[in-house]
């Protein structure tokens, strides 16, 4: 990106063509609109504060049943927080480095650095690390959606939707060329992976659609735990029997 090459070149006329195009231009912007941080940050503060509602609300019940002190329900809105808050502090620099210009309609603007896209990684990470909280949100001391992975999926298949029409909205509008975009969301890939790592959520457990999050009464801990009580009952009734 930061010098001229076959790869950018193409990039540019892919981007040309999308912003030529048909496509509604009032509908690109709402599109583009959402990875703004005005939109996507109070999204993400709401359901921050709704998983951690329910974390707490967890982690007293699951206190009260073995005895010990409460979970850490704050790890996963916390880091989503701070998730977010990483993307300017690394996407600045970046422009900065690479001082990539963007496209025409750019030309003249306040700054010369568009790779990569401010807005997509925001939209990436907010909305990325918002599902994330909901499916590792529990019921009952269930993940909501153990056993849903359909509608897992269909939350996953959304968030990936919505952040296509950011890109596809940025694009459109002339704001960012297309390996923008696609950078913001290698950028944000790592974020949310560095997310579920600070969580102790296994990729394994994201793509089946019943993530647990902290230490809210899920993970390998919790597995053990239910594993030795289930092999304890198992025990006591073969004396019994």
């Amino acid at each position: 990106m930061a010098g001229h090459g076959p790869l950018r070149t193409l990039d540019e006329r892919l981007g040309r063509a999308v912003s030529g195009s048909e496509f509604p231009s009032s509908v690109a912007e709402f599109l583009a609109d959402l990875g703004n941080t005005a939109v996507a940050v109070p999204a993400l503060l709401v359901v921050m504060v709704w998983a951690g509602w329910r974390g707490w609300r967890h982690s007293r019940q699951e206190g009260r049943a073995d005895g010990k002190g409460p979970a850490r329900w704050w790890l996963p809105p916390l880091a989503a927080g701070l998730a977010l808050a990483a993307v300017p502090a690394l996407v600045v620099p970046l422009k900065l480095w690479l001082a990539r210009p963007g496209p025409p309609q750019m030309a003249g603007g306040a700054h010369a650095g568009f790779y990569p896209s401010g807005h997509g990684a925001t939209a990436a990470v907010a909305y990325g690390v918002a599902a994330l909280l909901v499916l590792g949100s529990r019921e009952g001391g269930r993940p909501i959606f153990a056993g849903g992975r359909r509608a897992a999926g269909v939350l996953v298949g959304a968030v990936a939707l919505l952040n296509a029409g950011v890109g596809l909205g940025l694009v459109r509008r002339g704001y960012h060329w297309p390996l923008d975009v696609l950078g913001s969301w290698c950028l944000a890939g790592v974020l949310l992976a560095a997310w579920c790592a600070v969580c102790g959520v296994p990729v394994d457990g994201v793509r089946a659609g019943g993530v647990s999050v902290g230490d809210s009464g899920s993970g390998p801990a919790t597995a053990r735990r239910a594993a030795v009580d289930s092999g304890g009952a198992v025990a006591k009734g073969d004396m019994t029997g």
